[in-house]
C-alpha cells in the first residue's frame, strides 16, 4: 500500500524506533518473540537448501536406479509434506498456545534429518527412503504457517511489511547458509569417515542433514525458553486472543461482521502458487542443468550451484532492503508486478540458442573406455572415471543447443531478484488483505498452496526437462508468468488490505 505506512523507517532486523510504547516491558517481549519467528524462519530455509545441490548426486550414490524424475519427486517430497502439514498446524495455532505446534513439528524436522543421514544403511530400496526422510522434513516445516499467522498478528499494520521483510530477509540468510554450509562440507568428499558405534558415515552428503538436526535442537530451546504468545490490532495495541499469556492487556478482540474479500484471498493463493512453482522449477533443475551443459561432475555441481547459490542469497537481501523502499514509495502491488516481469526475462534469457550443442555423456564414456558392452540399449561400465556431460539417454541432447554459462548465471541473477520481490509482497499483501482476525488457518492454505507449487513444480520440470529438455521446459514457465501477471492485473483493485477495504484508512 503506498500510503499506509508515509513515516515507516524501521530497517531491517530493527523495532520501529517511532513507537509510542518502545521502551515498554511488552514491547521488547513482543519482538524478542517476532525475533524467535524469525530465526525459525531461517532455519526452515537452511532444513531445505543445506541438501538441495547433494540431493542429486546423493541420490546417485546410494541407489544407482534413479533417475532425474525421481529427483523430481524427491523435491517434491518436502513441499507435499509441508502442504499436508500446513493448515493442520495453522488451526493448532489459532487455538492454543503457539509453542505446541512449533515444539512438535521442530521436533520432526529433527529426526527426520537423521533419518536422511541414515538412508545409505538399507540394504534395497535406498531411495524411498531418502524419499520419506524428506517428506517428514517437509512435514516439519509447516510451522511456516505458524510463523506468518504470529508476526501478522504481533505486529501493526505500519509494522507489517517490515516485520514480513524481516522475515524474508532471515529466510534468504537460511537460503545463503544452507548451500554455503554444503559448499563447505563437500571438501569432507564423497567416503569421509566412519563412525562405527553409531554406524554412521559422515561425508559431503550425511553432516549437512545432521547439521540442520542440530539446529533444530537450538530452535527448540529458544520456543521453549524465550518465544512469548502476543497479539496487537492494526494500530498497533495490545489486544487478547485465545493463545495471548499477558495480564497486562485491557484491549479486546474486536468481532466485528466486516468479512475478508474471499476473491482477493483466492487471488492471492493462485498468484503465490505460480511464484512458488517457478522458482521450485528453477532450484530443481540447476543441478542436473549444469551437469548436463557443463559437463560437470557431480563434486563440482554441488560446490559451483553451492556458490552460485550463496551469491542469490546475498543478492536477495539486498532485494528485501529494496523492496521495503519501492513498496513504502509505489505500493505493494506494482512491486509484486515489477518482479513477475523479471522473473520473465530471467527465463527468457534461459532459453537455448546458437549452434554450440552440448557434450554427449556416452562420447565421454567411449573415450575413456568405459564401455564394455552394449546391451539391450543400454550402456555398461567398467571402468572408474565418473561419465560427464548430457547422458545419451536424453535424446534432445543431440538437436538442443546447449545453454552457455553467461546465460545459467544472468538467469541465476534475474531470478534471484524478480523471485523474493514476489514472494515478500505475496504475503505481505496476504496478511493485509485478512486483517485484525486469526490468520493461522489462512496462512496455513497459504503455506499449503505454496507448498503444492513445490510438489508439482519438481514433478512436472523433471519430466518435461528429461523427455523434452530445456526449450519446452523454460517456455512453459514463461507462458505461467504470463498467466500470473493476467490474473494480477485482472484483479488489481481487490488486492488491498482489509482497513482500506473497509473505509478505516484511505489509500
Amino acid at each position: 500500500m503506498s500510503h499506509l505506512d508515509p513515516d515507516d523507517t524501521t530497517p531491517l532486523l530493527r523495532d520501529d524506533a517511532n513507537s509510542d510504547d518502545s521502551q515498554d516491558g511488552d514491547y521488547r517481549s513482543r519482538w524478542r518473540s517476532i525475533r524467535v519467528m524469525y530465526f525459525t524462519m531461517f532455519l526452515s530455509s537452511v532444513g531445505f537448501t543445506i541438501v538441495i545441490t547433494s540431493l542429486w548426486p546423493y541420490l546417485q550414490k546410494v541407489d544407482s536406479s534413479a533417475d532425474a524424475s525421481f529427483l523430481g519427486w524427491m523435491v517434491a517430497a518436502y513441499s507435499l509434506g509441508q502442504m499436508v502439514a500446513s493448515p493442520l498446524f495453522g488451526l493448532w495455532s489459532n487455538h492454543r498456545l503457539r509453542r505446541e505446534p512449533l515444539v512438535c513439528s521442530i521436533v520432526i524436522n529433527l529426526a527426520a534429518n537423521i533419518y536422511y543421514a541414515y538412508a545409505y544403511l538399507p540394504k534395497t530400496n535406498n531411495k524411498y527412503h531418502m524419499l520419506m526422510s524428506r517428506a517428514f522434513v517437509g512435514f516439519g516445516a509447516g510451522n511456516v504457517a505458524v510463523v506468518r499467522s504470529y508476526v501478522a498478528g504481533a505486529t501493526s499494520l505500519k509494522e507489517r511489511t517490515g516485520a514480513m521483510a524481516n522475515m524474508s530477509a532471515c529466510q534468504a540468510l537460511g537460503f545463503i547458509l544452507g548451500p554455503a554450509l554444503q559448499a563447505c562440507l563437500s571438501f569432507i568428499g564423497e567416503n569421509g569417515v566412519t563412525v562405527k558405534f553409531l554406524d554412521l558415515q559422515l561425508n559431503m552428503y550425511t553432516t549437512p542433514a545432521l547439521l540442520a538436526a542440530l539446529f533444530g535442537l537450538v530452535n527448540i530451546l529458544l520456543v521453549l525458553l524465550v518465544l512469548k504468545e502476543h497479539c496487537v490490532n492494526e494500530d498497533g495495541k495490545n489486544i487478547r486472543s485465545i493463545n495471548y499469556t499477558s495480564e497486562d492487556t485491557v484491549d479486546v478482540l474486536d468481532e466485528s461482521v466486516e468479512t475478508i474479500d474471499q476473491v482477493a484471498v483466492v487471488t492471492s493463493n493462485v498468484l503465490f502458487f505460480i511464484v512458488m512453482f517457478i522458482f521450485a522449477v528453477f532450484e530443481t533443475i540447476a543441478t542436473p542443468l549444469s551437469m548436463d551443459m557443463f559437463a560437470w561432475t557431480r563434486k563440482e555441481a554441488v560446490l559451483y550451484n553451492g556458490i552460485i547459490m550463496v551469491g542469490i542469497g546475498f543478492q536477495s537481501i539486498l532485494v528485501f532492503f529494496l523492496v521495503k523502499a519501492a513498496a513504502s514509495r509505489f505500493g505493494d502491488r506494482p512491486v509484486l508486478l515489477a518482479g513477475f516481469g523479471i522473473i520473465f526475462c530471467g527465463f527468457i534469457v534461459l532459453l537455448p540458442w546458437g549452434n554450440h550443442f552440448p557434450k554427449i555423456q556416452w562420447a565421454d564414456l567411449k573415450n575413456n573406455s568405459l564401455v564394455s558392452q552394449v546391451s539391450g540399449g543400454s550402456l555398461v561400465g567398467n571402468g572408474t572415471v565418473e561419465p560427464t556431460g548430457c547422458p545419451y539417454e536424453q535424446t534432445w541432447c543431440q538437436t538442443t543447443p546447449a545453454i552457455y554459462l553467461a546465460q545459467y548465471i544472468s538467469s541465476d541473477f534475474l531470478i534471484g531478484v524478480g523471485y523474493p520481490a514476489c514472494n515478500v509482497m505475496s504475503y505481505t499483501l496476504y496478511s493485509k488483505i485478512l486483517g485484525p482476525k486469526p490468520q493461522g488457518v489462512y496462512m496455513g492454505w497459504l503455506t499449503a498452496s505454496g507448498s503444492g507449487a513445490r510438489t508439482l513444480g519438481p514433478v512436472f520440470v523433471s519430466h518435461v526437462y528429461t523427455l523434452l529438455g530445456p526449450r519446452w521446459a523454460f517456455s512453459l514457465i514463461c507462458g505461467m508468468v504470463v498467466l500470473g501477471v493476467i490474473l494480477l492485473l485482472s484483479s488489481y483493485h481487490r488486492l488491498i488490505a482489509y482497513s482500506v477495504r473497509h473505509g478505516r484508512i484511505v489509500e
